[in-house]
């Protein structure tokens, strides 16, 4: 563990220092060629001008439109080159064609059976129009021959994935934001590493900004040599690009196609509470079986043939047995991608929020959101629905942590109630609504999760696992503190000055 922490130290420490030296670059030529600034400033100016006006006219959100605006104008001479490197949410053309090539796939592989929409419609016109936005722009169907089961910790989430994972006969895939050595993670990989020597068909996927910290470098070469296929997403580069803005978010496991996992859980030990990091780690997951997990399987055969640059056959990996589960309600497994303009996320989430009628009851690690979310939230508030978030006592970032509470004091006012998990820190992102609905997954209230990342999710309409996510939360209330109007008046104006100031440039955090 302390070898794996000084090799991933000394790679940031060697990132850190290729930032500085390419800074230092730009420095020297500017000093170089300092009898020609002025020339220098009126180009640096004109596209900085230029850059305000491609930014103005993009399709971007109006909040990172504006966070972006203002620092370019502010310093015309790096931020139109700032913006260059490292501005914007896309990939490059190639790996467009390349994400492209896999989502073609993913729609012919992805299926919609029209007996399941069609019954939906004639349940609920409202949840058949939810289903159908997930369908026509995630490309993902909805079902319901699949068992739900929700995990209100990740200790619970642990020990059923450690059952499932020793009952796998052909593949497993794991595809995970944070991996760390340690109880959790080691007592799956010694799964992994004896169901690869049984011929089990092993591969794991991780992002290796999410990982910088807590994997070494050729931490891949080490799972391959365990007979475990790897493979790094968006690994990083001594020079640093805006490439970087995009990061594989999503936690998935596939079990030979008929069980899947996903929400916020990570493999490291803080998730398990083995360990306190920042206090009590609250979080939450859910366990698929049967024919939804095939959206899960999809997912992650795209994303490994989009990094491996490969045209793998799907249906392969497809059940050829259809097995009758004892299940109700409907699950709709969905992937965000930043690479389409459509923020499908935040969509999923507007949708529940709009069409509520009784109760939101929101999860989440972070509170920064636009504009549209807000008045969503703000409207539903005032028309009488019941809403309550909940968020960390204890944050992970103090930084972020100002941009959350600068939403509480508007939010209360409008009647929305707001609460921080005491015990420690809430990582879970859940919505669930009307004891109808529910969403479980990766996808947290931030603008990188909503617009930059790619994440996923489940959708679920009366499931019976829906009405343990509403207990969960009302058990997790009485555990918090609710914030009160005078807490937030209370607020010293400096600090409120500055979480407004550290709020309009976080779409950039």
């Amino acid at each position: 563990m302390n070898i794996l922490f000084k090799r991933s130290v000394q790679r940031i420490i060697l990132l850190a220092t290729s930032f500085i030296i390419q800074i230092a670059i730009i420095i020297f030529f500017l000093l170089q060629y300092r009898e020609n600034f002025f020339n220098f400033y009126l180009g640096s100016l004109a596209l900085s001008i230029a850059i305000v006006f491609i930014i103005t006219n993009s399709k971007s959100n109006p909040s990172y439109k504006i966070a972006w605006i203002i620092p370019v104008m502010i310093f015309p001479v790096f931020g139109g080159l700032f913006y260059l490197l490292y501005g914007g949410n896309k990939l490059s053309t190639r790996e467009k064609l390349k994400m492209a090539k896999q989502n073609i796939k993913m729609t012919y592989s992805l299926k919609q059976n029209d007996e399941i929409i069609n019954k939906l419609e004639k349940e609920n016109v409202y949840a058949k129009n939810q289903s159908e936005y997930i369908l026509n722009y995630a490309k993902c169907p909805v079902y319901n021959n699949t068992e739900t089961t929700y995990f209100k910790i990740g200790e619970e989430k642990y020990k059923a994935l450690l059952e499932e994972l020793k009952k796998a006969k052909k593949f497993i895939f794991l595809e995970y934001f944070i991996i760390q050595e340690g109880k959790m993670f080691n007592s799956i990989l010694e799964i992994l590493e004896q169901k690869a020597k049984e011929g089990v068909d092993v591969r794991l996927i991780y992002d290796d900004v999410g990982c910088i910290v807590t994997l070494p470098h050729n931490y891949k070469n080490i799972l391959e040599a365990k007979g475990i296929k790897c493979r790094v997403f968006n690994p990083i580069k001594p020079f640093f690009t805006r490439r970087l803005n995009n990061r594989d978010h999503r936690k998935i496991v596939v079990i030979d196609g008929n069980v899947g996992f996903t929400g916020g859980i990570n493999l490291a030990d803080e998730y398990i509470n083995e360990y306190e990091k920042h206090g009590y780690w609250k979080d939450a997951a859910i366990m698929l079986k049967g024919e939804a997990v095939w959206n899960l399987t999809i997912m992650f055969l795209s994303m490994w043939d989009y990094i491996d640059n490969i045209d793998e056959d799907y249906m392969k990996f497809k059940p050829s047995k259809n097995i009758d589960y004892q299940s109700n309600g409907y699950v709709q497994p969905f992937d965000d991608s930043p690479l389409i303009n459509e923020p499908i996320g935040e969509t999923v989430y507007l949708n529940l929020i709009n069409k509520a009628k009784e109760y939101i009851y929101i999860n989440t690690p972070y509170l920064i959101i636009d504009n549209e979310m807000a008045t969503a939230l703000k409207i539903a508030s005032k028309s009488g629905v019941d809403i309550k978030i909940v968020t960390p006592y204890i944050p992970d970032k103090k930084f972020v942590h100002a941009v959350t509470k600068s939403y509480y004091e508007s939010f209360i006012k409008d009647g929305i109630e707001i609460y921080e998990f005491t015990p420690g820190f809430m990582h879970a992102k859940t919505f669930v609504v009307d004891d109808e609905y529910a969403v479980v997954g990766s996808i947290n209230l931030d603008f990188r999760s909503l617009y930059l990342h790619y994440e996923c999710g489940v959708w679920l309409y009366k499931t019976d696992s829906i009405k343990n996510i509403k207990q969960d939360y009302l058990n997790t209330i009485k555990k918090c503190h609710k914030i009160t109007i005078q807490e937030c008046k209370n607020t010293n104006a400096l600090r409120k000055f500055g979480r407004l100031v550290i709020r309009m440039f976080a779409p950039l955090l």
